[in-house]
């Protein structure tokens, strides 16, 4: 079964720093763009961060630019999203997300959740003094 598992979330003051992980099981993840996105109550899913396979590239939505790095150990199958200097504004559920290999890059606008075939359940990240 293929499939992404998310961790790393919590309370953090603001100001401070979380990494997240998405440990992908049933695929490698070497061919596959991998990208986070979030949903705050009340708001739509938004894209955060996505990286591409192969050669890596990332891209960031410009809230997070400066503050939110993603990068992938394809040998432990695995995607990280360092955030520091987290905002009250960051407090969403973070979900991790798989796209099938393919030759376009990954992007995070509008309807990209669509481009994304697997995703983990998603983990709490509470931004808060």
């Amino acid at each position: 079964q293929l499939k992404v598992v998310e961790s790393g979330g919590g309370l953090v003051q603001p100001g401070g720093s979380l990494r997240l992980s998405c440990a992908a099981s049933g695929f490698t993840i070497d061919y596959y763009a991998l990208g986070w996105f979030r949903q705050a109550p009340g708001k739509e899913r938004e894209g955060v961060s996505c990286i591409n396979s192969a050669f890596g590239g990332a891209n960031y939505a410009e809230f997070v630019k400066g503050r939110f790095t993603i990068s992938r150990d394809n040998p432990k199958n695995t995607v990280y999203l360092q955030m520091n200097n987290l905002e009250p504004e960051d407090t969403a559920v973070y979900y991790c997300a798989a796209r099938r290999p393919s030759v376009q890059e990954c992007r995070l606008g509008v309807n990209s959740t669509d481009d994304y075939h697997y995703w983990g359940q998603g983990t709490q990240v509470t931004v808060s003094s």
